[in-house]
């Protein structure tokens, strides 16, 4: 007679409805995107909107702490905007349109180089040339769907809107929610060993964020000043796009660069000297600045992150690019101090935590 194994049947019915959250949550894995954008716009405001909370007088609520935060931040946007972004358009505009002489400038052979270098020049600029030919040819398909296109851009809009919506009320009832997925858990061992990961996803979030936006302010400061020294042309832009770039891990500053030294060696200028800046920087961010902003608790091996950013552009594309790094970081911090208690379970007398 076949027995009835109950941890057997546990197990099974353990791993039976992860496998159905995981599936669930891969179904929804686009909303879910937006939440936690919320949640890292959220961290993002959360220094400024603690230090208001403390100066403003005393409330039983943030919300005034709140407000005032977000009419700080969309003042300091306005005014970049103002300040830096129209001259971004413009230099993105001028790039546009002087981008095909400057390349049949490059491509014209010099008595100076050898005959295979400009064979090479030939070959690149045919290449270039050929794609342009074949996007353009989808012109007028592109027309036919441009209503469809339309609305998919406003729906995007739409999330300009609800992210900071959703970061306000992450904001205002942050320890609300808090007390509540704590209560979720009895009294004693596991609800402390809930409190300290709680405790340690926040520190690591608010390092990981704050380390993010210095990051890429350093990377735009240094890039700006540094191309306007060397005299490149469009310096502005090309430092607001390795800014933005460094929220992607990894591939986003090597694409910067990429393009970076195509604007310069077509545009002619001192492409070498640019080659070495950004190889000096890369080193001194990498080495230097990225470990002191991120801390131990968000510091991954090179090889971790290669892989996260890999397996998170194949699983989600960009967004699982930009998830990647606090992804891992997170599940390194679940792993430490899941580790930690058991460690401490075990040499403790009263017992684990069963």
């Amino acid at each position: 007679m076949l027995g009835f194994d109950r941890r057997a049947a546990r197990y099974t019915w353990t791993i039976a409805i992860t496998v159905l959250l995981l599936f669930l949550v891969y179904q929804v894995r686009k909303t879910l995107f937006v939440f936690v954008l919320a949640l890292l716009f959220a961290y993002l405001l959360s220094p400024l909107v603690d230090l208001l909370d403390r100066v403003l007088p005393t409330n039983r609520t943030r919300t005034l702490a709140l407000g005032l935060a977000y009419v700080i931040f969309v003042g300091i946007v306005v005014f970049l905007g103002m300040q830096i972004g129209s001259r971004v358009v413009d230099e993105a505009t001028s790039l546009g349109q002087r981008f095909p002489q400057m390349l049949s400038s490059w491509q014209q052979a010099t008595a100076g180089p050898p005959s295979a270098v400009n064979s090479l020049k030939q070959q690149i600029v045919d290449r270039a040339r050929t794609e342009i030919a074949a996007r353009s040819g989808d012109i007028l398909s592109t027309l036919s769907r441009a209503g469809l296109k339309a609305i998919t851009v406003a729906s995007d809009l739409i999330y300009v809107v609800v992210i900071p919506i959703l970061a306000f009320f992450f904001l205002k009832d942050a320890r609300t929610i808090r007390q509540h997925l704590l209560e979720l858990v009895e009294e004693g061992p596991r609800r402390a060993l809930l409190d300290d990961v709680m405790a340690d996803v926040h520190l690591l979030l608010v390092h990981y964020m704050r380390a993010l936006v210095l990051l890429s302010l350093a990377s735009f400061t240094a890039y700006s000043i540094s191309f306007s020294i060397m005299g490149v042309p469009y310096a502005v832009l090309l430092a607001a796009l390795a800014g933005m770039l460094e929220f992607i891990p990894m591939l986003g500053p090597f694409t910067a660069g990429v393009i970076i030294l195509i604007v310069s060696v077509v545009s002619g200028a001192p492409w070498i000297t640019v080659l070495i800046f950004l190889l000096a920087y890369r080193v001194f961010q990498d080495y230097i600045l990225s470990p002191h902003l991120m801390e131990q608790g968000v510091a991954l091996h090179p090889l971790l992150v290669l892989f996260g950013v890999f397996a998170g552009a194949e699983i989600a594309g960009i967004p699982g690019t930009f998830l990647s790094v606090p992804i891992l970081a997170l599940v390194r911090v679940l792993y430490v101090r899941i580790r930690k208690s058991r460690i401490a379970a075990q040499l403790s007398p009263v017992g684990d935590l069963r």
